[in-house]
């Protein structure tokens, strides 16, 4: 194949399909032991900090970014911020065919969390505390992932989790994937909705 032909190739294929996928986990590069990467409120160096990310930080997840790529929208104390990408690198799924961990999706009216490790699952609520589960079931498509997790042989849970924004209801900040998760248990079944992020740390 010639390299006249397979610039034309590239120049036919869709933009989107060359261009990173968000929301997507980054970890933090080039800040030196004894400084932070600060986080700003707009995508822009002379910008008021907003908070700080440390220089070894690990699973910073990066919900956009601005016109120019030069900055992505992270999670901030007070909401969301904007820091310089050239202090990030990308962290590849080990995987590309299951779900990237960790991932932590939650809701709220009532409370509850799952969270997805490489040690394993859980489920989380004031109900019940903490309860291991199983993963019987993952996929990932372009848009989000599909998770199937059970708390022994008569409680089952399925979590359709997309990329769209998304709000917890309880503060400012915005999130990069929606969820909505079916419970089947003995007691009867239920459905419940919220928010995921790919962010540790």
């Amino acid at each position: 194949m010639t390299r006249g032909f397979l610039i034309v190739l590239l120049c036919l294929l869709p933009v989107q399909a060359m261009a990173q996928t968000f929301p997507a986990s980054y970890a933090v590069t080039g800040v030196a032991a004894n400084d932070v990467l600060n986080i700003r409120a707009e995508p822009s160096a002379k910008a008021e900090i907003a908070g700080e990310i440390g220089p070894y930080a690990m699973n910073v997840e990066v919900l956009s970014l601005s016109p120019d790529g030069k900055w992505g929208m992270v999670g901030a104390p007070e909401g969301n911020g904007w820091v310089s990408m050239s202090y990030l690198d990308l962290t590849e799924p080990e995987d590309p065919h299951i779900v990237q961990r960790p991932l932590s999706c939650f809701g709220t009216e009532p409370f509850w969390s799952v969270s997805l490790s490489p040690r394993g699952a859980e489920y989380n609520s004031p109900d019940t505390g903490a309860v291991p589960m199983t993963v019987t079931h993952e996929a990932v498509a372009p848009q989000g992932f599909l998770l199937q997790v059970e708390e022994g042989p008569a409680l089952n849970r399925t979590l359709v989790i997309t990329r769209e924004g998304c709000s917890d209801g309880m503060s400012d900040r915005a999130f990069g994937f929606s969820t909505r998760m079916f419970t089947e248990a003995p007691d009867g079944n239920a459905t419940l909705q919220g928010c995921c992020t790919l962010d540790h740390r």
